[in-house]
């Protein structure tokens, strides 16, 4: 075999290992410590399934659900917020808190089930859209995507003048929105992937 092929199945087999799969089967939403966040990237909700796994060290990895106060409990290093991040993140806190113990750990992070998907991980839109709207919050959705679902604008709406309302841990933000420009120019600078919790507004005009 020659080198052209060896580096074609090397990258194959990168892809695919990407591709976590939980141990009851089912897709899991996976990152290791040191892997870039992309926008869009699922935030870990309280009740999901989450798999830590420490390579060479089993003793260490563990499965276990995210508690209502967003924590879980990992061995040798206690509790880590989970709630709110991304897995990447959740890896990333796990693997610094480990190198008081280990010498340079890899960790892997997997979101086995999705439980808090549904109930508790919403986005809203309000304002003069045709039917305001709560709905569950979905990997890799944007402005755009929710304001469709909410039946589009009325014809009193002041798309331009819309607003992203979202709440972090450094507190509130309030991002302008131009849904006019999204809609006409597919200008998508402001079409934001928004984060559980987002809403989104979308004032009506003044006459």
């Amino acid at each position: 075999m020659n080198l052209i092929r060896l580096a074609a199945l090397a990258a194959l087999l990168l892809a695919l290992s990407a591709c976590a799969t939980a141990p009851n089967g089912t897709s899991g939403v996976a990152a290791s410590a040191g892997t870039a966040q992309t926008e869009g990237e699922y935030r870990i909700g309280v009740d999901d399934q989450i798999e830590v796994n420490v390579w060479r060290n089993p003793d260490l990895s563990v499965s276990v659900p995210v508690r209502p106060d967003g924590m879980i409990s990992v061995p040798l290093i206690g509790d880590v917020q989970a709630g709110g991040r991304t897995p990447s993140e959740v890896a990333a806190a796990v693997r610094q808190k480990l190198t008081r113990y280990l010498r340079d750990p890899q960790v892997t992070v997997i979101v086995t089930e999705l439980r808090s998907h549904e109930f508790i991980s919403r986005v809203r839109v309000t304002g003069a859209v045709q039917n305001p709207i709560s709905l569950p919050y979905r990997q890799g959705m944007t402005v755009l995507d929710a304001v469709l679902e909410a039946g589009g604008l009325t014809e009193f709406a002041a798309p331009n003048k819309a607003k992203l309302y979202r709440r972090s841990d450094k507190g509130s933000q309030v991002l302008p929105v131009r849904l006019a420009r999204i809609l006409s120019r597919g200008d998508l600078e402001t079409n934001y992937y928004l984060k559980p919790g987002d809403i989104v507004s979308v004032p009506e005009r003044l006459f």
